[in-house]
């Protein structure tokens, strides 16, 4: 039992701030991105730094609580919060420091992509990393990190340096490719299941200004354009990347009035090559149908990494459903216009994220991202601002999910996964899952560190 007297003895140790449940701002210290999330922990500890961190774990672990960890709060199923217990929140620990002779950046845990954005744009350099600028740099890159610039420079955790961890039992220690060089293959992919990482080290690339931006065309034309994108994006050239999307137009500038809540098909794209070459790398995506918008032009790297934050804002409820793919086959395109044409929502959507080019060239061998062979991260989200429409949103995306699942690779991309059970765990990680578990058992034997996609501990015998 957690008493007042114990939540004296953390505050007293912590320079942050520790929220309980009579805090005037508990309430809203308890959101999170998913306003579908509703969870009531019994603390948050908004830690400053590393000396906290630690302070907040040995609570936990000396007062037997659950434990969540929180950066930027955006994971799909709401796992950076927990009921009755507490919650390490990194949102304090927010630095970046760009090296711009070396090409690097040290990240503060509480980090999101926007601040290491605003960073390095000034030195001209990109870290490659998602497509909103509110998402938490830890859970992203824990995940493994698909983007805008992932055909070009790989994932976030093919870009990762270095990570340095605070671990079940208090200790703090770096992972890199030369300490604790099994920690560091596992956080490359495995989620937060061996420590708090409270900062991490990133190959910066020199990517300053992108022709990126959306192209739209009708629903009627979406199987002619899928049919297109399931060739054209495969042999591009890296520098072009573009994920594939069923969307409802906003209804507000900069879209033309009289696409105001239609529903579309389009691609999103970014590329990262000489500008002298844009025009002919964009041709044949102008060539192929019309678009009914053309939003593709030169712009800075963060205008685009944030150009949806707009759209998207805190606390809007979301329903995930994920897989990876491997090829879109004619029935599978039918079955996509199916249920992409009935978006539930004017937030809802579809994407297929390029799961190729420079991610193929890394090994699955070499960290715990499995699916290398794949082709596409699908994501489909139910998406609104009322939650009177959730079970709408979730039927919806059940409906596309079953429907298009036989035609996946089995498992899917853990950022998009809610919680959804061992056996999708073990379906994400595939031959991963046994080395994640001997690691998990090593750092973390008693499972810790389990509002998580949860990767148990195996020891060896």
């Amino acid at each position: 039992m957690v008493g007042k007297a114990e939540m004296g003895q953390l505050k007293a140790k912590l320079r942050g701030e520790l929220i309980d449940r009579d805090a005037p701002n508990y309430e809203e210290a308890c959101k999170v991105y998913n306003g579908m999330i509703h969870k009531r922990p019994l603390l948050i500890a908004r830690c400053t730094d590393v000396a906290d961190v630690i302070a907040a774990v040995n609570f936990g672990r000396e007062n037997n609580l659950l434990v969540s960890i929180r950066g930027g709060g955006h994971n799909a199923g709401g796992l950076g919060i927990c009921d009755d217990g507490l919650v390490i929140d990194l949102s304090r620990i927010r630095y970046t420091l760009v090296d711009p002779k070396a090409k690097t950046v040290r990240v503060g845990g509480g980090c999101t992509w926007g601040d290491v954005d605003h960073a390095t744009h000034a030195f001209g350099l990109a870290v490659p990393a998602g497509i909103i600028s509110t998402t938490g740099v830890g859970g992203l890159t824990l995940g493994g990190g698909l983007g805008h610039l992932t055909r070009k420079c790989g994932l976030t955790i093919d870009n990762l340096i270095s990570a340095d961890l605070v671990l079940a039992d208090g200790r703090f220690l770096t992972a890199s490719n030369k300490q604790n060089e099994d920690l560091f293959w596992a956080i490359r992919g495995g989620g937060g299941n061996f420590g708090v990482v409270t900062s991490l080290v990133f190959k910066a690339h020199p990517i300053h200004t992108v022709h990126g931006g959306p192209m739209f065309w009708t629903l009627d034309q979406a199987p002619e354009v899928m049919r297109w994108y399931r060739e054209f994006i495969t042999q591009a050239p890296e520098e072009l990347n573009g994920f594939f999307a069923f969307l409802t137009v906003p209804p507000a500038p900069p879209f033309p009035e009289h696409l105001h809540n239609k529903k579309v098909c389009g691609v999103v794209w970014c590329y990262c090559g000489p500008e002298k070459k844009a025009a002919k790398v964009f041709k044949p995506a102008r060539k192929l149908l019309t678009p009914v918008l053309d939003f593709v032009g030169p712009m800075p790297y963060p205008a685009l990494q944030s150009m949806f934050d707009p759209l998207y804002p805190p606390g809007l409820q979301w329903y995930w459903k994920a897989d990876f793919v491997n090829e879109l086959n004619d029935e599978a395109i039918r079955l996509h216009v199916e249920h992409g044409s009935q978006l539930p929502s004017m937030h809802s959507t579809m994407h297929l994220y390029p799961v190729n080019g420079a991610v193929h060239r890394v090994s699955k061998k070499d960290t715990a991202w499995n699916y290398r062979d794949t082709t596409w991260a699908e994501v489909i989200v139910g998406v609104d601002p009322d939650p009177a429409n959730n079970e709408r949103l979730i039927d919806w995306a059940r409906k596309y999910w079953e429907a298009l699942h036989p035609y996946s690779a089995g498992g899917a991309y853990v950022n998009f996964m809610m919680e959804e059970g061992e056996d999708r765990v073990k379906a994400t990680y595939r031959d991963s899952y046994d080395s994640l578990a001997v690691i998990k058992a090593k750092y973390d034997p008693n499972n810790f560190f389990r509002v998580n996609q949860n990767i148990k501990p195996k020891p060896t015998v």
